[in-house]
């Protein structure tokens, strides 16, 4: 059975690649998600582009597992040199755009939940999302799905780990801040230049430590991603627009964050987008964390940010691919890290299950 599951998980990994689902645009997908589970006649649930299901014996009394992972996209970069939108096989590599990111993972995780659907006297009920919106954070991802599957206690995240077992992940604000001066001509002296003013600004945001540092997760990181300022070369302008990125280990709320930011960072304003996107993580005995470690599975932090950040339950990322691959050009899977994948979630979930 799991190797009829891994070649029917590789071949709509396939189809997945070859038809494009980029963020808020991944009707084509979530239907190719569907017909996998009509091909069986497992019922499912379709909620705009997420596709969800539990298992056969559902039950009310246990307590509840997630299963996710993504089907949409970022748009492919123009370093590409193979068609993004062809599933081409080279060197036991699949090749395509969301084959790594996190294609792989879905399938794996897809084939995974069939191979447990219908047994019963399971100690979890199983529910799967194949999930919309996570590459753009969008309103309409798993985020707006927690109000409409049933309770989950623990998750699994689908995300590319090379099966290692990511405990914790880092949370993300983004913050808009200004660096203000007096806009003058350029032709005339000015000692408020809100461009020069903003070279001590970004030699603050370089050298500033938080000083919480995770075990799991490690430093909190701020990088200045985004600098904007001027509309013409005789204007000095009256500000500078910066974006800051942080990312939150588990050691502070991002309330806090912005707390400390507000209070202490040098700029006229500072000003954040969103808290929703929090760290995560699952306590080390967790059973599902001893069962990934009694499989040989290794523990670490992980610093990307995924649809793990919208969930307030433990939580574990993992799943075939590597990270590194994400977002790149040529991006590919290598087939065996699928079969890997299905390998030990289906062995992992044995142990708990």
């Amino acid at each position: 059975m799991i190797e009829k599951l891994t070649t029917d998980a590789i071949a709509l990994l396939k189809k997945l690649i070859e038809t494009p689902s980029f963020s808020s645009e991944e009707d084509e997908t979530a239907t190719l998600v569907e017909l996998w589970f009509e091909k069986r006649a497992m019922p499912y649930t379709r909620t705009k582009n997420n596709v969800w299901a539990t298992n056969t014996y559902f039950d009310d009394s246990k307590p509840t597992l997630l299963l996710n992972s993504h089907h949409d996209t970022v748009k492919p970069n123009t370093a590409y040199t193979k068609d993004p939108f062809k599933a081409i096989v080279e060197d036991g590599k699949l090749f395509g755009l969301g084959s790594n990111d996190a294609g792989g993972c879905l399938v794996s995780l897809i084939a995974t939940f069939t191979y447990f659907y219908e047994r019963p006297n399971l100690n979890y009920n199983l529910v799967l999302v194949a999930s919309a919106e996570e590459e753009s954070s969008g309103p309409n991802g798993l985020n707006s799905m927690l109000e409409i599957i049933p309770h989950i206690d623990v998750a699994i995240v689908g995300e590319p780990t090379l099966m290692q077992l990511a405990i914790a992940e880092k949370g993300l604000v983004v913050f808009d801040a200004k660096v203000k001066g007096t806009p003058s001509h350029a032709a005339h002296p000015n000692d408020d230049n809100a461009i020069y003013n903003s070279i001590e600004v970004l030699q603050w945001f370089k050298n500033y430590k938080f000083d919480k540092v995770s075990a799991a997760l490690g430093e909190v990181k701020m990088t200045v991603s985004q600098i904007n300022a001027g509309k013409q070369h005789n204007a000095i302008p009256a500000e500078v627009d910066l974006v800051v990125d942080v990312r939150v280990n588990d050691c502070y709320t991002n309330a806090e964050i912005v707390e400390i930011l507000q209070s202490e960072s040098p700029c006229s304003s500072i000003i954040p987008r969103s808290l929703r996107l929090n760290s995560s993580s699952i306590p080390e005995d967790h059973a599902l964390v001893k069962a990934g470690i009694a499989l040989g599975r290794s523990t670490y932090g992980s610093p990307t940010l995924s649809d793990q950040a919208t969930l307030t339950c433990p939580s574990l990322k993992l799943g075939p691919g590597d990270s590194t691959r994400s977002h790149s050009a040529d991006e590919f899977i290598y087939i065996s890290e699928i079969e890997e994948g299905i390998e030990i979630y289906i062995k992992l979930l044995k142990k708990i299950l």
